[in-house]
């Protein structure tokens, strides 16, 4: 049984910042962050994913990214609000998606 208390509000804003990484990266990468987000949250996610890949490609906004970021953030504290239990998978994930994504610097 695990103890460790975890702190939804600090997994959604990660989860967005890597979210708004991955939607920019790769095409590769952003199919696995795709199907991993599909399977863990629903298959409404994946669209809406791929919604926000565009916006990041065509915008014209200089902060975009964070607009991007910002709605998503609140959209995954919402529901780990209401589905507590994908709180560990989303922070995996999250985990996962870090160590894939290259290294700028």
């Amino acid at each position: 049984m695990d103890s460790s208390v975890q702190h939804q509000p600090r997994i959604a804003f990660d989860a967005a910042r890597i979210l708004v990484d991955v939607s920019v990266a790769d095409a590769g990468l952003f199919a696995w962050y795709c199907d991993q987000v599909a399977a863990l949250l629903g298959p409404t996610y994946r669209r809406d994913l791929l919604a926000t890949r565009k916006e990041l490609a065509t915008s014209q906004r200089i902060d975009v990214r964070d607009v991007e970021g910002g709605k998503w953030r609140v959209r995954l504290e919402d529901v780990l609000r209401t589905r507590p239990e994908v709180s560990e998978g989303l922070h995996q994930l999250t985990l996962a998606a870090r160590v894939r994504l290259p290294r700028i610097g």
